[in-house]
């Protein structure tokens, strides 16, 4: 609900904010209600700042995100709109000290974490003297694809290689729906949940 608020807003504008809780003319609101209410104005007038083109606005949204990129979590907590709660969510599932100055968070961990792909591609270009990340990050999938083409894996599966191929089948293998033709299903292997069409 209140990503649908904020989007609105931030489209549309608006000049003046109301604050309500969840329980508006249900029933008298209790403290999680008022502070549930109070979050939504806030993420409400932030969005309507930012559409309005306030100066600080988009200050504050950049010094978060740098924040979130560099792992900085206490700064990422101090910086978000209600502080506590941020802080909170973070301990639920990352509840050590150590989990504060960690370089991954929860979600992704340490092997798929955004940031840490991002800053390796940024250390990467400039140890190997790319004159851009594009160009660096081109590099890495034309010699990952041609690894993964000369891995001569055959249709059913037998490895001639270490890595991908099987996955992929010749067209003729699919009819126009995407499903796998009778006579050629014995010849792939049944652990395939998606086919898709070389």
């Amino acid at each position: 609900m209140c990503e649908l608020l904020a989007a609105n807003i931030g489209a549309l504008g608006t000049s003046l904010l109301c604050y309500v809780t969840p329980k508006e003319h249900l029933g008298l609101p209790n403290r999680d209600d008022v502070k549930t209410g109070v979050i939504a104005y806030k993420i409400a007038a932030h969005a309507a700042d930012l559409a309005k083109g306030h100066p600080h606005a988009q200050e504050w949204d950049d010094a978060l995100s740098k924040a979130r990129f560099e792992f900085r979590w206490m700064d990422q907590f101090a910086l978000s709109l209600d502080p506590m709660t941020a802080m909170s969510f973070h301990d639920e599932t990352l509840p050590s000290e150590g989990a504060k100055v960690a370089h991954f968070c929860s979600m992704c961990g340490p092997k798929f974490c955004s940031m840490k792909m991002t800053e390796d591609v940024r250390k990467y270009a400039k140890e190997h003297g790319y004159g851009s990340l594009e160009e660096a990050m081109q590099q890495g999938m034309d010699a990952m694809s041609a690894e993964f083409l000369a891995a001569k894996k055959t249709v059913s599966g037998e490895q001639h290689g270490e890595v991908g191929g099987e996955i992929y089948l010749p067209a003729s293998y699919v009819d126009s729906s995407g499903r796998m033709l009778a006579d050629e299903a014995e010849k792939v292997p049944l652990n395939l949940n998606r086919i898709i069409p070389a």
